[in-house]
């Protein structure tokens, strides 16, 4: 209790938590779930500097013509004794 009675007093002054750390914490630890199989712990590295840095890259665009339509199709359905699928 004497130990931490600084930090307490100085938490609840202050209104700050560890929330945000806690965040990116958690954020590191998903990352590096994600990336179990890279190669090369650089990439690691620079996957979790994209996703807790907080920089936004722009992505590039294609040109309207060059977009896909993107319609949803029906419910797949399986027929019965047969390994395909009905769009």
């Amino acid at each position: 209790m004497h130990r931490r009675f600084c930090g307490i007093v100085t938490a609840v002054r202050f209104d700050i938590g560890n929330g945000r750390v806690e965040a990116i914490n958690n954020k590191v630890k998903v990352t590096v779930r994600m990336g179990y199989g890279f190669k090369n712990v650089d990439n690691l590295v620079a996957l979790l500097m994209l996703r807790c840095g907080g920089c936004k890259p722009a992505l590039p665009e294609r040109p309207a013509k060059e977009r896909k339509c993107s319609k949803r199709r029906g419910k797949r359905t399986m027929r019965e004794g047969s390994g395909s699928f009905l769009g």
